[in-house]
């Protein structure tokens, strides 16, 4: 199982089990969640950083720069190093990849970007894609 996989199932477990959760906090939100588990770093502490830069998780990833010298990168960076792309992480904030939805147990449906039962099914779902994906390239390069 990939790290990748292991975050997503990991932060969507924290948030199934009540963690605090805040759509508009940027250390409590999606992509703040997924954040904490990858880098460790509380959410407040998330926050601050994030708040060196202007915009939404989207925003910031669209603009990150590894040489920025801003900490927000370099937790960016670590997303990425896990194979994340900075359109997964808009997608993330915005719980709308088109693969991802399609994917979602019961059929494609829209997802409430600040509803913490539909960030779980979000990362859920991405993850087990992830893991129906992960066989067939291992095969591939074979």
């Amino acid at each position: 199982m990939s790290t990748l996989v292991i975050a997503l199932r990991a932060t969507a477990a924290r948030l199934a089990s009540g963690s605090r959760y805040q759509w508009g906090h940027l250390g409590m939100c999606n992509c703040g969640h997924l954040v904490e588990t990858v880098c460790r770093v509380p959410p407040q502490r998330i926050h601050v950083m994030a708040l060196e830069r202007e915009g939404d998780w989207e925003q910031l990833a669209n603009a990150y720069c590894p040489t920025s010298g801003f900490a927000i990168d370099d937790m960016i960076a670590q997303l990425l190093a896990l194979g994340l792309t900075t359109d997964d992480i808009g997608h993330l904030e915005k719980l709308d990849d088109p693969m991802v939805l399609a994917a979602l147990p019961g059929g494609h449906r829209w997802l409430r970007r600040n509803e913490r039962d539909d960030v779980v099914a979000y990362l859920e779902t991405w993850a087990t894609l992830l893991e129906a994906r992960a066989p067939a390239r291992a095969a591939c390069a074979a």
